[in-house]
């Protein structure tokens, strides 16, 4: 039995169709946060802005989500911020005792020009005119003061000891670096070592100055600062020396001519300059207010210590530190 066949053949007219339309038309609101409540204007001590309105209309979001407007963050900052006060302060009481902060400062009241016609006058001390310093009388018109180094090219200055003695540090580890001789403890042997030098000179300066009943309010800082301008000429001796004999270290000819140039000019530096010291004029108008008189075999003395000091003591002391930076040598199987 046979399936009829049908034909699949569309009607004449297929009905339209409707989208259903709905009847009752509803506006869904639209959601949004309300805008956060505008903050209370505080100073804050820690540099941080406070947050202004954005453009448009917006709201920016507080620095670190709002922490820096808890009040428990704004106590533990102020009890910070009082705890190191208190440290500051304390260590400022303690350090007076033994050496005034503003007489120190004095000696760091440098300038960049200052600097350096400073160290050209210590590598080239010969036609220096005058090496006296120069004075500044108080407003009561009796009693003066010597001008700050800023001031004053002849004033004993610290920055440029303390930046040579690093520097000697660094030159020194780093020429024995670029030798292969470099050790992590060579940075502490050379420190030490240029300490104990300046330690021992200091001793022998004071020592001196105590036999020969020399007296100075600043004498003290004024040796210590003179005691470290040899750090210039060491330095020079040690990169000259090391440029030209290429790796060869402070010996040949090279090394001893630029040596023997530079503790020439530094002793006659420390002859010019330790002479207000030690060899005070008789003027009722030095710094202090006292009249310096000096008896003529006492000035014979001082005049003999100041000539070993510049000479005889720096002649070993810069000897000494010129061969510090050769270190041991490298045993090559």
């Amino acid at each position: 039995m046979q399936r009829p066949h049908y034909s699949n053949i569309p009607p004449a007219h297929s009905p339209p169709l409707h989208h259903p339309v709905p009847q009752h038309v509803s506006t869904v609101p639209q959601l949004r946060s309300p805008p956060p409540p505008a903050p209370q204007p505080q100073q804050s001590g820690y540099g941080y802005p406070q947050q202004q309105q954005g453009a448009g209309g917006g709201y920016m979001q507080p620095a670190f989500g709002g922490f820096m407007n808890d009040s428990t963050a704004q106590m533990g900052f102020q009890v910070g911020k009082s705890a190191v006060m208190a440290g500051q302060e304390y260590v400022e009481q303690n350090l007076n005792r033994y050496v005034s902060m503003s007489v120190l400062k004095h000696y760091f009241n440098v300038s960049n020009s200052y600097v350096v016609n400073k160290m050209y006058l210590v590598l080239f001390p010969w036609r220096h005119r005058p090496w006296s310093r120069q004075q500044r009388m108080s407003s009561n018109g009796q009693d003066g003061y010597f001008l700050p180094p800023r001031e004053d090219i002849n004033s004993p200055d610290m920055y440029i000891p303390v930046m040579a003695f690093v520097t000697y540090i660094l030159v020194s580890t780093l020429i024995a670096g670029l030798r292969g001789a470099f050790r992590p403890e060579l940075l502490g042997v050379t420190a030490t070592a240029a300490f104990v030098v300046v330690f021992v000179e200091i001793l022998a300066l004071k020592l001196g100055c105590y036999l020969l009943s020399i007296s100075n309010e600043s004498q003290l800082l004024d040796l210590i600062a003179y005691s470290g301008y040899k750090f210039i000429g060491v330095i020079v001796t040690l990169v000259v020396s090391e440029v030209v004999n290429r790796g060869g270290g402070a010996g040949g000819w090279v090394g001893w001519t630029v040596f023997a140039y530079t503790f020439l000019a530094n002793a006659f530096f420390l002859l010019r300059s330790l002479k207000y010291v030690l060899l005070p004029e008789d003027s009722p108008h030095s710094a202090g207010g006292a009249m310096h008189t000096v008896a003529r075999s006492q000035r014979t003395r001082r005049t003999q210590f100041l000539f070993i000091y510049s000479y005889i003591v720096q002649l070993v002391f810069m000897w000494a530190l010129s061969r510090q930076e050769t270190g041991p040598k490298v045993i090559r199987a």
